[in-house]
């Protein structure tokens, strides 16, 4: 499949200066990034005998995969075959997806959940048998879930139970990582932070990025404020390419309440029965497309779009009532408790919706076995561009993509790291210690800054895009990236904003470049899919 390389400015190559001889230095054979499913997996594919760091950026159970809710598709039930869930994900992906890559997903997907099981996850089950359930865009039940809507939290539960187990895996909780250590084209480690320590180089025989999404760049989002997008701005500053970032999926149905945090209502629910209704009552779906409610998650989200602006109204409801009070109440336990938390009874109230940023798609380009462009840099789940979403993520294959790829990086990572030498210099690096910085003292308001980020992202980069609006918000970033990237700031959450500018302009950028409509892409201006534009865009920086 054709791409098109774009390059966006370069914000600098390192956040901080921070030079080898002042800062601590800790050796490790195996250095993961991330600790939700993809980085827990790998984790769990390391051969004992080699150290393996594991670095998590907030406590070890909070992750994007901890508050899946869904669940994880595979090909589990009599009637379902391979040929279906393939033919389901390459539909969903709107021209885009690698079918090598789906076929490799699929074909391990009853093995990895069966690997779950084994590790402890508790799935639902129904007469002995796991209960599976449909989602939006699959044309058979397949989606194995636990605790009703709890998947990812039951699945992480086992995982990180077990990787605590482990001699040989340590695990550094609420330490932020700045950099990526490159000597060439390698990567050698990372440059990590923590409130005890400060900073610290980690320096690895492998590296594994398993950093996750970008959903809070935007205000309505699923993702916890973690989700700020620190290993795709890593990685292209380190030299990797991105690979469609213009594609951000938007979740249909995001509980919506003025002044509260957002929560998601799983897909699960439509799969259910639920029906959407806009303001006025009236079953809206089946104007937008022939499967309803069950139409893929970029059709649902445009159609809710599309219809709260025909009803000037916030939000659509989620009506529960065609599935039954007993049947709510057993099967999404966890939302049911989030809305009684408003007054809100999930089996009998209609419940406000509206779409929210979700799952971030782009990221770095890797093979089918987890190599990135970067010698010694492998990388899973949402931080990459495996090829097996496309233009849009069929719903419950993301924890599906995490277990493949990360078993496969961890194994290669650790195969690699066993054909090293125990010893090896650190490299000369340039860190411009004595770089030109911004001399005034005004103190930045980092929380007023991101705020205006992520509403600048939801107006100009969200569900419906156009070129005036695409083209002001790559100004917009620019300028912020004038005086904000070049201070040399000393947080997380200066450093966050950084990552969250860079990123945010590769996606405007991607999706200025994409002049079509494809998937969870919907340009205006070019409202219909081109078969000319049947490819991918690339962002380097420059």
């Amino acid at each position: 499949m054709n791409s098109r390389q774009i390059r966006i400015p370069s914000f600098g190559r390192y956040l901080v200066p921070s030079h080898p001889k002042r800062v601590p230095h800790l050796f490790t054979d195996v250095l993961i990034i991330g600790g939700g499913i993809a980085g827990i997996r790998a984790a769990l594919s390391i051969d004992p005998s080699l150290r393996t760091v594991v670095i998590t950026k907030d406590a070890l159970q909070h992750s994007n995969s901890a508050y899946a809710q869904g669940g994880i598709a595979g090909v589990l039930g009599p009637l379902d075959d391979f040929a279906s869930h393939v033919s389901d994900t390459i539909a969903a992906g709107k021209g885009l997806c690698h079918s090598d890559v789906v076929d490799l997903v699929v074909q391990e997907a009853p093995q990895r959940i069966r690997e779950l099981i084994a590790f402890g996850a508790q799935f639902d089950r129904v007469n002995g048998e796991l209960a599976l359930t449909l989602e939006g865009g699959h044309s058979h039940p397949r989606v194995a879930h636990a605790l009703g809507d709890a998947t990812g939290q039951e699945v992480m539960r086992a995982m990180n139970r077990l990787v605590m187990e482990q001699p040989h895996i340590d695990l550094w909780p609420k330490t932020f990582t700045i950099d990526l250590l490159t000597d060439g084209n390698v990567c050698r480690g990372a440059l990590v932070w923590n409130a005890n320590h400060g900073r610290t180089f980690v320096w690895a025989k492998q590296t594994i990025l398993c950093t996750g999404g970008a959903g809070a760049l935007y205000r309505e989002t699923t993702n916890p404020q973690i989700a700020t997008a620190d290993g795709h701005a890593a990685a292209l500053r380190a030299g990797c390419a991105l690979r469609d970032m213009e594609f951000m999926q938007f979740h249909p149905t995001v509980l919506y309440i003025a002044g509260s945090s957002r929560h998601l209502i799983t897909e699960a629910v439509r799969g259910e029965g639920a029906h959407l209704l806009d303001c006025r009552g009236y079953r809206f779906m089946h104007d937008y497309n022939a499967a309803g409610e069950l139409a893929p998650r970029d059709v649902v989200s445009q159609a809710i779009t599309e219809q709260m602006a025909k009803t000037s109204h916030p939000c659509v409801y989620l009506d529960l009532s065609p599935i039954g009070p007993e049947k709510v109440r057993q099967r999404f336990p966890h939302i049911g408790k989030v809305c009684a938390d408003f007054g809100l009874d999930l089996a009998r109230d209609r419940v406000p919706v509206r779409p929210g940023a979700h799952y971030m798609i782009g990221g770095l380009i890797t093979d089918v076995e987890g190599r990135t462009s970067l010698n010694g840099l492998w990388a899973a789940g949402e931080v990459t561009s495996s090829g097996l979403h496309g233009a849009n993520r069929l719903a419950s294959n993301s924890l599906l993509e995490g277990v493949v790829f990360g078993l496969r990086c961890g194994k290669n990572a650790s195969e690699a790291a066993l054909g090293m030498p125990d010893q090896f210099a650190v490299p000369e690096l340039a860190w411009q210690e004595d770089r030109e910085l911004p001399r005034s003292h005004e103190q930045l308001d980092l929380a007023d800054l991101r705020n205006s980020l992520r509403s600048l992202m939801g107006r100009s980069v969200g569900i419906v895009r156009n070129e005036q609006d695409l083209a002001g918000a790559c100004q917009q970033l620019d300028f912020w990236a004038n005086y904000v990237c070049r201070r040399d700031l000393n947080e997380p959450a200066g450093w966050e904003l950084q990552n969250m500018i860079l990123v945010g302009r590769a996606m405007a950028a991607a999706a200025l470049e994409r002049r079509e409509s494809r998937g969870v892409h919907s340009r205006s201006d070019f409202p219909a899919p081109l078969e000319t534009e049947r490819n991918h865009i690339v962002v380097r920086s420059e």
